[in-house]
């Protein structure tokens, strides 16, 4: 039997709107069949929009990429059967429906893990520049930094204005320049 350090990501293509309902099916069919140490983890990554509507503003989740659900887990020709084989789910996105991970990159882009940083070699009072995010590319000046929860508030000067900003430890990185 395969370990849960082997375990990689899939993308597996569903119907149109059916991402929740194959989530849960997932769900009930790692619970039925004990797989909670095969199959590790699933998302269906959502990014979180402001709406208006009829004057009102809303917060609104919205699917990232429809039709896909992301599945982290130990693969193997039965995994792809029940798989497959579930309710909504159309198939395993890769060459004739076969399981082709994704690679460090693309679940880096994807943001799918959080990576976790040990080592940051960044006091208060470092200057930092962004380098993802809506504030990519901006220069700042770190005012703390939190170990447990991989974060950092970092001032930003935006438009004439200090700002404070809360980023994650992969979304800046130190630099020589002035701000």
């Amino acid at each position: 039997m395969s370990s849960p350090e082997t375990a990689k990501w899939y993308v597996i293509h569903t119907y149109s709107g059916y991402e929740s309902l194959v989530k849960d099916n997932i769900e009930k069919l790692i619970e039925n069949n004990n797989l909670s140490d095969t199959i590790i983890d699933i998302k269906i990554p959502m990014e979180e929009t402001i709406e208006e509507k009829n004057g009102k503003k809303k917060v609104v989740s919205r699917k990232l990429i429809p039709c896909y659900v992301f599945i982290k887990m130990v693969y193997s020709n039965d995994m792809w059967f029940l798989l497959t084989n579930t309710r909504g789910v159309t198939g395993f996105v890769g060459p004739q429906g076969k399981a082709i991970p994704l690679g460090e990159e693309e679940v880096r882009k994807m943001r799918l893990e959080k990576p976790v940083i040990d080592n940051l070699d960044m006091t208060v009072g470092d200057n930092v520049k962004i380098v993802d995010g809506p504030l990519k590319d901006a220069v700042g000046v770190i005012t703390d930094l939190n170990a447990a929860t991989q974060k950092a508030r970092v001032k930003v000067s935006m438009w004439g204005t200090e700002t404070e900003v809360e980023l994650e430890y992969g979304q800046f990185e130190k630099t020589e320049a002035e701000i």
